[in-house]
């Protein structure tokens, strides 16, 4: 796990605690559908198997999550977003997630629905199909 001073690996200029941590730690939700979609990066990027597993809805959760330890998520893009404002209870968050697993580089492009469910924002699933580059 990173030092409360690492870099968040969301890509947002703030530290891992300032950022992402405090969603990781259970001390605040995301307040938006993008935010959340960020921390979820950052659980993938950092191996949180439990954060991505609370944040994803109740209807889609797998019953089980196993995470690739030689694939390393290295940075992500935010494409887009529609709606998933403070205010809003759905939206969707436009994104590509790159990675690295040995000497090859690749990415992954999800359009991704979220909602609300119990006043959190989780992650409900792609809204067409996943593309791997």
């Amino acid at each position: 796990m990173p030092t409360p001073a690492t870099p968040c690996p969301c890509g947002l200029p703030a530290s891992y605690a300032d950022c992402c941590g405090r969603f990781h730690s259970g001390a605040q939700h995301a307040p938006t559908a993008e935010l959340l979609m960020r921390s979820r990066f950052s659980a993938f990027a950092l191996g949180d198997t439990a954060y991505l597993m609370r944040s994803w809805h109740s209807s889609t959760r797998p019953a089980r999550l196993d995470l690739d330890p030689g694939q390393r998520w290295e940075r992500l893009d935010i494409l887009g977003t529609e709606r998933g404002g403070m205010f809003e209870t759905e939206g969707s968050v436009e994104f590509r997630a790159h990675y690295r697993e040995g000497k090859h580089t690749g990415s992954l492009h999800e359009n991704s629905s979220f909602t609300r469910e119990g006043g959190a924002w989780v992650y409900v699933g792609p809204l067409s199909p996943v593309v791997f580059d």
